[in-house]
C-alpha cells in the first residue's frame, strides 16, 4: 500500500488504523469476478470455522 496517498492525519488517528488494519486482513481473502475484474466487485471467501471460532473467542475475552 502506498501510504503517500493516505493524509497524514489519518494515519494517526486510531479508527482508522483499525479499519486500515481490518481491510489489510481481509485482503487475501477477496476474489475477484474475472468478468468483473477491471471494475472491483467480487465475493470475500469465506474464513472458515477455525477462523471464526478464534474471532469468538478473542471477542469473548475482551469482553470480560
Amino acid at each position: 500500500m502506498d501510504t503517500t496517498t493516505i493524509d497524514p492525519k489519518l494515519l494517526n488517528d486510531p479508527a482508522f488504523q483499525r479499519v486500515l488494519a481490518d481491510a489489510l486482513a481481509i485482503q487475501d481473502r477477496f476474489a475477484a469476478e474475472p468478468v468483473y475484474a477491471k471494475t472491483g466487485k467480487g465475493f470475500l471467501k469465506s474464513a472458515g470455522v477455525e477462523e471464526l471460532k478464534q474471532i469468538k473467542a478473542a471477542q469473548e475475552q475482551a469482553g470480560k
